[in-house]
């Protein structure tokens, strides 16, 4: 079974020996991550579905005891477990020629390219794993035309760059190479 959000790069690795496009993409349409998930966030969902797995056991045991009532109960956490597995790997920025999009664990918010003035790497306290302590870092930040206050996109602390700086680095070229692409110039 694909799985697209483990492949985002896939074209970028293609290309990035050639130098041809900047963007590397085969459909254009498509919402994409323009970077891998990284370890923390992969182990991560390998343990919720390791969880998952000893919960669909217990349900089946469950099920042979005859408390089809607890079986039921214990089949919908497992449902639950998984689905918080794969959003844990959909987290991230995804972008498309419509936009770009922050997928969260709870929240996704979607702004088009027209509406985002810049696109930059600056430096300044970002939160270690999405916890709340902070450290000074890296962040990939978007600035709207109307002011309004965008959440940090990418840092080089979270679940997909903690302790890959490189990676972090050509993600963030990825994204600002689509905002300046697609991006409308200001009048």
């Amino acid at each position: 079974m694909p799985l697209p959000f483990l492949t985002a790069d896939r074209a970028f690795d293609a290309h990035e020996d050639t130098g041809d496009d900047v963007l590397a993409h085969e459909d254009p349409d498509r919402w994409r991550r323009p970077y891998r998930p990284g370890p923390w966030r992969v182990a991560g969902a390998a343990l919720l579905l390791l969880l998952a797995a000893f919960m669909l056991l217990a349900t089946m045991i469950i099920a042979f005891a005859g408390a089809w009532a607890g079986a039921g109960v214990c089949v919908a956490a497992a449902l639950g477990v998984i689905g918080s597995a794969l959003r844990l790997l959909m987290a991230g920025v995804w972008v498309s020629p419509a936009g770009l999009r922050r997928v969260g664990f709870f929240r996704t918010r979607s702004i088009a390219w027209d509406e985002i003035t810049e696109v930059r790497t600056v430096q300044q306290p970002v939160r270690w794993l999405g916890l709340p302590r902070t450290v000074q870092g890296q962040a990939l930040t978007a600035a709207a035309r109307d002011g309004a206050e965008l959440p940090v996109l990418l840092t080089d602390h979270n679940a997909d760059f903690l302790s890959r700086t490189e990676a972090f680095d050509r993600a963030a070229d990825m994204v600002e190479a689509w905002a300046d692409e697609y991006r409308a110039v200001p009048a």
